[in-house]
């Protein structure tokens, strides 16, 4: 299955790594290019944290950092610390099979991906 619509608004999603154009080495030359989809648009990519937003009575969870391909240029101002929301989130699997038996899979996970950014909204409060 690809792109299923994934609901983070149970996380602060808080920026560690301000988002930037997405770059690959190129094989040929070496050299760092820009990374595009299907369709030659420039990806970009964010880091961010994702911590859960406490509830009454649960125990506190641990969160973690996930990185998101944005399929747009967020634009200015989000810096490092920013409190965001995803537009459009999605998540996909991937695996890899073992290289020298096809029939393991070597490796697998989850990769996020959303249309853009936006500041997030506070609960009673729009974002500026």
């Amino acid at each position: 299955m690809q792109d299923i619509p994934v609901n983070l608004g149970g996380y602060k999603l808080i920026i560690s790594e301000e988002p930037a154009m997405k770059m690959r080495e190129d094989r040929e030359t070496g050299e760092m290019v820009p990374v595009t989809d299907r369709q030659g648009v420039t990806t970009f990519v964010v880091s961010l944290f994702a911590k859960p937003i406490p509830v009454p009575g649960a125990l506190p969870r641990k969160g973690e950092e996930i990185r998101v391909t944005l399929s747009s240029d967020p634009g200015e101002g989000f810096e490092e610390g920013m409190r965001v929301e995803l537009i459009n989130a999605v998540a996909n699997l991937y695996a890899m099979p073992d290289r020298e038996d096809p029939r393991k899979i070597a490796s697998a996970g989850l990769w996020f991906k959303a249309d853009g950014l936006k500041l997030a909204t506070r609960q009673g409060q729009q974002a500026a």
